[in-house]
């Protein structure tokens, strides 16, 4: 990279021009007393495309099932058959996980598993055809259309895809996801958190991104900081992103996730990103992506950090859910969310709940499946009149705080 400074590269931040990968370098690595002026910019950029409302899916978590294939050193989510708290969700569990969520006022109905596990575990295959499918893809279908039938929108994160298959799933799904994570193959080298995780390496991850463009396919995205990258690295994959962005205008949404460290993972003692680094890293996010890409940090794993979140530029809290804990991070619960709308009111914005993916999409027919619309055009009109969206008031003040 060619070497640029923290002030030319603010200045052309403030005045909203595109930002050359050197230029968010500088930004990526501003000094602590140059931080402030970073989130300034980032949250300036943040008001002027989505003003002051802060957003969240209310959501219902199915992990359909925690086999898989990976072992990422910073997971605690995977299991092989026969480990302790292994489960592969059955048809009654799915359908029992979907009523409750209907029964309170989910919108959204995450599916979360482990990459490709039929390829890996003879007793998965097994399992699944007790079940009636043959393949993981038949079963998410199945969930899919059960949920449909209850009024919740699907969001799948399976892991690397297929072409097909996410054909496939367009037809009862909402969305689909895929964090890249990180595009340096460094990481996916001998000692490093990706080494025995195939379906990590980077190319793999882009170009099923860039095929979910390719079908229209409405698409989160996101990187994860604190497993050993380097900032450089860091940027590079916002600007990976940004191009798939740009070219397939699939993707709504961008999560910078941080690490956090639990018991019985191979990074347990690892050293966690401090919030001066998530905050940079979320204000290069909204100063890198399209304009049009919201930028998402989980409230969950930054509990303490409201108003640095909010001061780095972000938009939208992800899904958040009244019924199921966050599986992926049983530690940090989700936060309860009338508390969080008294807290963003404090700093002067409103919290909103919205559907599993954004309007910018939704108005779009290019990313509606036509089997999609009836079950979208249901969702919305009653989201409008759902107590998500009705007005909280913040008993400290003695004022609503939300519409």
């Amino acid at each position: 990279m060619n070497p640029a400074t923290f002030e030319s590269a603010l200045a052309r931040a403030h005045q909203c021009q595109p930002l050359a990968a050197a230029e968010a370098l500088a930004l990526m690595d501003s000094t602590d007393e140059q931080l402030p002026s970073l989130l300034e910019a980032a949250s300036h950029r943040r008001d002027r495309l989505f003003g002051r409302t802060l957003t969240f899916s209310p959501k219902v978590f199915l992990p359909v099932t925690n086999l898989c294939r990976n072992r990422c050193d910073y997971c605690s989510f995977r299991k092989s058959p026969g480990d302790a708290g292994e489960w592969t969700m059955s048809p009654e569990q799915v359908l029992d996980v979907l009523d409750r969520g209907r029964e309170h006022g989910c919108f959204e109905a995450l599916l979360c598993l482990g990459d490709t596990p039929e390829t890996g575990f003879g007793e998965y295959r097994t399992l699944l055809r007790t079940f009636g499918h043959d393949r993981t893809v038949d079963y998410l279908h199945w969930i899919g259309e059960r949920a449909l039938e209850r009024g919740l929108l699907p969001h799948t994160n399976a892991g690397i895809l297929a072409r097909e298959d996410m054909a496939r799933l367009r037809d009862v799904n909402v969305s689909l996801g895929l964090m890249l994570e990180n595009v340096s193959d460094r990481l996916c080298e001998k000692g490093m958190p990706h080494h025995k995780a195939p379906d990590k390496r980077p190319h793999k991850r882009v170009a099923m991104t860039r095929e979910a463009g390719e079908l229209a396919i409405p698409f989160t995205s996101g990187l994860l900081i604190g497993i050993g990258e380097t900032r450089e690295e860091r940027v590079r994959t916002l600007f990976a992103i940004a191009e798939l962005a740009a070219v397939g205008r699939h993707i709504g949404e961008v999560i910078v996730q941080n690490f956090r460290a639990r018991p019985g993972i191979v990074m347990e003692d690892a050293p966690e990103p401090g919030e001066d680094e998530m905050a940079r890293t979320i204000a290069v996010a909204r100063l890198v992506l399209p304009d049009d890409v919201h930028v998402q940090a989980p409230p969950n794993l930054n509990a303490d950090s409201l108003r640095l979140l909010l001061d780095s530029g972000i938009d939208d809290f992800g899904g958040i859910s009244p019924v199921t804990p966050d599986y992926i991070n049983p530690l940090h619960p989700w936060p309860h969310l009338e508390r969080l709308a008294e807290g963003v009111a404090r700093l002067s914005f409103t919290l909103r709940a919205r559907l599993a993916t954004y309007p910018r999409h939704l108005d779009d027919e290019r990313f509606i499946a036509p089997s999609m619309r009836d079950p979208v055009e249901h969702a919305r009109a009653r989201l409008a009149t759902s107590r998500w969206n009705q007005k909280y008031v913040e008993p400290e003040l003695g004022r609503e705080v939300a519409e």
